[in-house]
């Protein structure tokens, strides 16, 4: 088919980069916090492990309300309303947490933005999916992902640079001390506040591309679909993929979803695997170092500064790591990398929590921890979501993934919230082995009932191993 067909390949990466702003935004309000945490606590005069976590973690509250609304209104409505409507919510959630002058009000804004992060980190890789070529689509869902690494970055670079530009802070500087600083009372406030310029971008972008040709063809505007996929690849392709499509839907589902078909042996397969790989990239522990990467190095013997220069170098780790999957991932398979990865971080953490055991904290703790999000960012960050997006079948898809992406916002949450707490009682040590259990736990099972997709069309996938 690839010999045949010509692509447009630059309507296809402007559309795709277009719908991975929301990647992109996910990246920037999923690791603000993280930099942000050290200056908002003091101002707001956060000390109980129970407020800190909830201060860290209740945007993943609206996380969840997002990939739940995915559930009953992504294939009703489309993937490009609800992109748009993420759009603004991001806007507004910037502009209001930075604006926020009580921890409620703070928290309020943050959920808004966390339906945002639900809605985007579900749909803009499910509706790359489905409006890329077959050979190239692990490529461009993984460049959704590159996008979410890059927001990561310039997150953890202007928190950086506005956590600098306070020179009369001191480097040691305590609770009170931070309280009554500029950083304190307004630095932290412009790290939210920037958010606002590429939100709004995406808000209005969000408007200029086409719908899915596979959400408009399942709900019968199949004229429409047809000029989607022409402008992709020319009316062989657009004619060839439509009977594809058609071939995998059956009459009475074209319309809508039909839950109870969620709950089919063969579909219930595969949202237990994806719900199981939801939960193991967020209880692989991962997040817990981007979330608290400063108490997690102030424990290892950095000051204030040099906390928020080791998170900007981990935010590059990320960024650059997703270049090996974006030149890997279609040539060595998804399972592959899933199973490196796992395998790498579970022997990583073991030999993190050998350095907090016996306290050798320095440089030893900071190159464990960057080769450990070196092997998340190119494996279990991506490959999420490529695997999500491929597995379901069409009549069901925007569900069955909301539902999986459910269950990795309640992993993220769970993990979260409750890493204060079990820190304080499990100690450095334990808390990263009981990470290593996990992910070689993950290793196991993915080895044994993870298929492989690579080089496939979404509907080979769902006659290979869905029906």
């Amino acid at each position: 088919m690839a010999t045949e067909i010509k692509y447009n390949q630059r309507y296809i990466w402007l559309i795709s980069l277009t719908a991975a702003l929301g990647g992109f935004l996910f990246g920037y309000d999923w690791v603000v916090i993280g930099g942000a945490k050290p200056f908002y606590e003091p101002y707001f005069n956060i000390t109980l492990p129970s407020q800190q976590g909830w201060g860290t973690s209740s945007a993943l509250v609206g996380c969840m309300i997002g990939a739940a609304l995915c559930i009953w209104v992504s294939d009703k409505f489309g993937r490009k309303r609800l992109l748009i409507f993420a759009g603004l919510l991001f806007s507004l959630s910037a502009l209001g947490t930075a604006l926020a002058d009580t921890f409620w009000w703070f928290n309020f804004y943050r959920i808004m933005g966390g339906v945002a992060m639900g809605i985007a980190l579900n749909l803009s890789p499910l509706y790359i999916a489905e409006i890329a070529p077959p050979e190239k689509r692990g490529m461009l869902v993984t460049f959704n992902q590159l996008l979410v690494m890059i927001g990561v970055l310039l997150a953890q670079l202007i928190n950086w640079q506005i956590s600098i530009v306070d020179k009369d802070l001191p480097d040691m500087a305590t609770f009170e001390q931070i309280a009554s600083s500029w950083v304190g009372n307004y630095g932290w406030r412009w790290m939210f506040a920037a958010e606002f310029v590429p939100a709004f971008l995406f808000f209005m972008l969000m408007f200029f591309v086409p719908e899915s040709a596979r959400w408009l063809v399942k709900n019968k505007e199949v004229q429409k679909a047809k000029e989607v996929l022409t402008k992709i690849g020319g009316e062989f392709y657009a004619d060839l993929s439509i009977s594809e499509i058609n071939s995998t839907l059956s009459k009475e589902n074209l319309a809508r979803v039909n839950f109870k078909e969620l709950f089919q042996k063969s579909i219930l397969k595969f949202i237990g695997i994806g719900v199981f790989l939801s939960f193991l990239q967020q209880w692989s522990g991962v997040n817990v170092i981007i979330y608290y990467a400063a108490d997690i190095f102030q424990a290892a013997g950095y000051t204030l500064k040099q906390m928020m220069l080791n998170i900007v170098v981990i935010g590059s780790v990320m960024v650059l790591s997703v270049f090996i999957t974006i030149f890997t991932v279609d040539k060595f398979g998804r399972k592959k990398l899933l199973l490196i990865g796992t395998s790498a971080m579970a022997f990583l953490y073991l030999l993190i929590g050998l350095t907090f055991y016996h306290e050798l904290g320095g440089v030893v703790v900071v190159l464990l921890v960057l080769a450990n999000v070196m092997f998340y960012s190119f494996t279990l960050a991506p490959l999420l979501w490529v695997v999500l997006s491929e597995i379901f079948p069409t009549r069901v898809r925007g569900a069955a993934m909301s539902i999986a992406a459910l269950a990795h916002w309640v992993g993220n949450f769970t993990l979260t919230f409750s890493f204060p707490t079990i820190k304080e009682n499990l100690g450095w040590a334990n808390n990263f082995w009981l990470y290593g259990l996990i992910c070689l736990l993950g290793f196991f099972v993915l080895k044994m009932v993870l298929p492989e997709t690579k080089g496939k069309t979404l509907e080979e996938i769902e006659k290979q191993f869905i029906n």
